[in-house]
């Protein structure tokens, strides 16, 4: 029954496996979409961090700033009895605070219990006279256990009446002193206000707390611990180096004659309480921890007026305000609200958004503020004017989003949100209580928002600053977290922040982190299977990563890698060589053994591990059109105002250790700058002050890694085009005119011409509900995915079903009297995916391949010469001979006096650059500078960089 429920992997297409333990996988797909995992999270040190705090941690006052402690019944007895003698005082037991509700039920049932007296809203009542209470109104009830008057002998009964008070209101319990306030029946001399707004009680030369503990045994007044367990000095100050409040009490909430007594944990004067403190207290997944306001997540969507203005150059008239002129024309509700606006306030519809006043623009997103502002309306013929206050436009977006119940809707005013920090937790994502729980000053969140490598550094250096008890307690879990942040600093993440969410994370990183995950459990006799782990790191972290994998396999594990990085191939123990080709061309084993036997073998990898085959380093290096972009005062994540200037018309790369803020400057920064400024994209740029030198280019474009299609029906050909030409060939042959078909006809995604008992897709899915899924060809087309009499229809003998079938340079051959075709097909072929067929699946391309194929439909289109073009690791997942292929092609978008832009680690690329940017030095916090520039001859004789000491030896090799 279980198993239906969960996904099971389909059998391998094998004979027989010997010897094969269990297996763990670890894909390069992102960890979760989930906003609520995080590092942390998917790490388990948040667990172990969760368990430490509630165990070790102690709670402050959020009013005093001084711990609080949870009481014992006999503390209870014992502070009460350090009142003076003969001070009358009600014991309450607070049993309604702040709710809505009648409470009939509730009084009559403590009636027959046996209490006469309670207090509603600050009145006295007997119960049978008590007022009908409103359940639109919040209310506070308190039910009267006992009046006393404080002397000798008493503390039996008041032990006892505590007990019940306790049990009434759930661990709590006020003295309310009927004679005056606190300070007056402590006798004081003085009430003096403090830095709190609240006050301070001067008694006999001494600043105290009022609400006197047990542990009080010396006279008042002295250097001994009084009040909240801290000891004050003879100037009153306590062991946070703050006054203890007490007296009236002002600004807490409470009346000024009051004690809170708690057997949980409650701050004396202000009251603040937490129940009990739990690990699910300090998880904000559970409701017991989130912060009430934004619900754990830490942050809110909210209208950017980035967003919602992203031209600022046009005027209101032209339709600045994106959201109110997605009409055409404009609607004239929206346009005679900003004419009646622009009467009152004195500005044109037609002057640019960016020559409005400020304040001006201030009133149109955001309102009056209340104002009322006369709205003059065209109805027809008549004309009526209304007098009230103009909400914003913001204003009028968040109200629709509220009201309205179209998905559709609300899909569409998203576009103009972004997420911005949690104004009540300010991205803790926890509640105050949990906030309130600190170790060694610290709470929970202090150490999340800290890198790896300096959460690290705290938790080593956090025994010497506990009690022997808490460092007794906190041992062990100390071990396991410090075990896991040693594991994510040896895989090359420490620089990732712990409460950096899984979305955010690349592939190479999520993969890092779980591999960090697997060694901490410590298993072994296990079969680890790695793909590509060296993706996304430096040459300075991949030798850690490498420790890391023998250390896996020291632990008894086998660890099979799937990799093309040169170092790793070195360092393996056995190394299987598959070929010799890709594709239909490869699936054999050229070569099996330690590394010495694969070099002696006939392959394209020997070829390259040998230097039989190289890259080469170009003698001389492009100067470029003597033209520039530069970024200036780049400030998005960890980048430090970093200023620099990449020389168009040249190959450009952005290195640097992982973490050093490569894809902060290029992706998020400089592509979304450009974007929006050429493409009339609207996304935001991060913060920046200016970037110059776009008037050169005529369109920027983005290649990166994600799929080219989300289902089953998106392939190579339909993402370059290539189908549409194909459908139109089919269509235009004289069989297919002869029978009336249209190009629609050869469309598999459509009626008409496809299979409708698979529907196109050539594959029946068959569920098996405990077993896997199974798929099986369709028996009416044969998996063809059309229908008998579209295939009728050939072209040299072909039906357009054997098109879809036959790969890439299969295509380039069959169509070459065909350029619309030929030539996509063609460029498929030169970025190295000629074994691709030609309607393969695009949830079976890889990271890397997807990128090639957009980069194929980018090179087929007609450069202008003045294009910028940007890659994210273009090089992900390809062998040494693929990226000899990928460099021609690049290298000849910039003979074509294009720009590109690539963020590399592969050092292959890096010397054939004609200009480098080097940020770091380290990654994270320690990143974000630029550490070296120039041509890879100048950066490699940098002390300072990293890259250049990799890249030196390949230099001098090259010479």
């Amino acid at each position: 029954y279980a198993r239906q429920f969960l996904e099971m992997m389909q059998k391998p297409d094998v004979e027989h496996i010997e010897g094969l333990s269990p297996a763990i996988s670890i894909e390069q797909k992102t960890t979760s979409r989930n906003p609520r995992s995080t590092v942390a999270t998917v790490t388990e040190i948040y667990d172990y961090m969760r368990l430490l705090w509630a165990r070790v941690g102690v709670p402050y006052s959020p009013a005093t700033g001084l711990p609080i402690t949870a009481q014992t019944v006999t503390q209870m007895v014992d502070r009460v009895m350090q009142l003076p003698e003969g001070t009358r005082a009600y014991l309450l037991a607070p049993v309604v605070r702040g709710r809505k509700g009648e409470y009939r039920k509730e009084l009559l049932e403590w009636q027959k219990a046996g209490y006469t007296r309670v207090r509603i809203d600050g009145e006295f009542y007997a119960i049978e006279e008590a007022p009908a209470l409103d359940k639109k109104y919040k209310h506070d009830i308190e039910v009267v256990v006992d009046r006393i008057v404080v002397k000798d002998g008493i503390q039996t009964r008041l032990a006892d009446s505590f007990e019940q008070a306790l049990k009434l209101a759930e661990g709590l319990a006020f003295i309310d002193l009927a004679d005056g306030t606190v300070a007056e029946a402590m006798g004081a001399d003085d009430v003096v206000p403090t830095a709190f707004g609240e006050a301070r009680t001067e008694f006999k030369g001494a600043t105290i707390a009022p609400f006197v503990s047990s542990e009080v045994e010396t006279p008042i007044g002295s250097a001994q611990p009084i009040g909240i367990s801290t000891a004050l000095d003879a100037n009153g100050e306590g062991k946070a180096g703050k006054n203890v409040t007490g007296g009236t009490m002002k600004g807490t909430g409470l009346p000024p004659n009051r004690i809170v007594f708690s057997e949980k944990f409650a701050c004396p004067v202000s009251g603040f309480t937490i129940a009990e403190i739990a690990p699910r207290l300090f998880s904000f997944n559970a409701p017991q921890g989130a912060c009430p306001e934004c619900d754990g997540l830490g942050e809110r969507l909210e209208f950017d007026p980035q967003l919602v203005v992203p031209n600022e150059g046009l005027s209101l008239k032209q339709g600045a305000i994106v959201p109110w002129a997605k009409s055409n024309p404009p609607s004239p509700y929206y346009m005679q609200v900003l004419s009646s606006l622009a009467k009152a306030y004195d500005f044109d519809l037609t002057t640019p958004w960016s020559a409005l006043a400020p304040d001006q623009r201030l009133i149109i997103l955001h309102g009056t503020g209340g104002l009322p502002v006369e709205l003059t309306f065209q109805d027809g013929r008549k004309s009526y004017t209304v007098k009230k206050a103009f909400e914003g436009v913001i204003g009028n977006l968040n109200r629709r989003m509220l009201q309205t119940d179209s998905a559709w809707m609300r899909e569409e005013l998203s576009k103009f949100q972004t997420a911005q920090p949690c104004e009540t937790c300010h991205g803790a994502r926890l509640k105050p209580e949990a906030l309130s729980v600190k170790i060694a000053g610290t709470d929970i969140a202090g150490p999340t928002r800290m890198s790896v490598s300096d959460a690290l550094a705290w938790f080593s250096n956090l025994d010497a600053q506990l009690t022997p008890t808490q460092s007794q307690i906190a041992k062990a879990i100390l071990k396991e977290i410090n075990e896991r942040l040693g594991f994510l600093n040896n895989v090359g993440l420490d620089y990732i922040n712990l409460n950096r969410t899984s979305g955010t994370l690349s592939g190479g990183e999520s993969q890092r982190i779980r591999l960090a995950s697997q060694i901490g459990s410590g298993l072994s006799g296990v079969l680890y299977v790695l793909d590509e782990p060296s993706i996304g790191l430096h040459q300075k972290d991949n030798d850690r990563l490498l420790a890391t994998l023998q250390r896996l396999r020291d632990l008894g594990n086998t660890v099979i890698v799937v990799e093309h990085d040169e170092d790793a191939i070195r360092t393996a123990d056995w190394i299987v060589d598959l070929g010799p080709g890709a594709g239909v061309h490869g699936g054999e084993v050229m070569a099996e053994g330690v590394l010495k036997d694969i070099l002696k073998a006939k392959s394209l990898t020997a070829d390259y591990l040998n230097g039989t085959r190289e890259i080469a380093v170009p003698k001389t290096r492009r100067k470029g059109n003597k033209k520039k972009l530069t970024l200036h005062g780049a400030r998005a994540n960890n980048l430090k105002n970093v200023t620099a200037s990449i020389p168009l018309g040249t190959f450009c790369c952005i290195t640097g250790v992982s973490g050093s803020g490569k894809s902060s400057f290029t992706i998020d920064t400089l592509y979304a700058a450009a974007a929006r400024s050429l493409n009339g994209a609207r996304v935001i740029a991060g913060p920046h002050d200016k970037v110059t030198g776009l008037e050169h280019c005529d369109k920027v474009i983005d290649i990166d890694q994600s799929p080219i299609g989300r289902t089953p029906r998106s392939n190579p050909a339909t993402y370059t085009g290539a189908f549409t030409n194909i459908r139109d060939w089919f269509a235009g042959l004289p069989e297919s005119e002869a029978r009336g078909y249209k190009p629609g006809r050869f469309s598999f995604n459509v009626k008409g011409g496809r299979c409708e008992t698979c529907s196109g897709d050539g594959l029946i899915k068959i569920e098996m509900h405990f077993l896997p899924d199974v798929y099986v060809t369709c028996e009416e087309c044969g998996g063809h995915r059309y229908n008998r009499e579209t295939l009728e229809v050939k072209w040299k003998g072909l039906s357009i079903a054997d098109v879809l079938d036959m790969t890439v340079e299969d295509a380039v051959e069959v169509f070459k009297a065909v350029p619309p075709i030929r030539d996509k097909m063609a460029m498929l072929a030169e970025v190295g995916l000629g074994y691709v067929k030609v309607g393969q699946q695009a949830t079976t391309l890889s990271g890397g391949e997807a990128q090639r194929v957009k980069l194929a439909k980018e090179l087929s289109r007609r450069s202008t010469g003045q294009t910028l073009y940007i890659l994210d690791e273009p090089t992900t997942g390809l062998h040494f001979e693929d990226v000899r292929k990928l460099l021609e092609v690049l290298h000849r978008l910039v003979e074509q006096g294009n720009s590109v832009v690539v963020i590399e680690h592969n050092l292959d690329v890096i010397k054939t650059a004609d200009w480098i940017i080097d940020l770091g030095p380290e990654g994270g916090v320690k990143g974000g500078e630029i550490v070296a520039e120039g041509i890879p001859e100048e950066v490699a004789k940098n002390p300072k960089s990293y890259t250049g000491h990799y890249l030196k030896p390949l230099l001098e090799k090259g010479k």
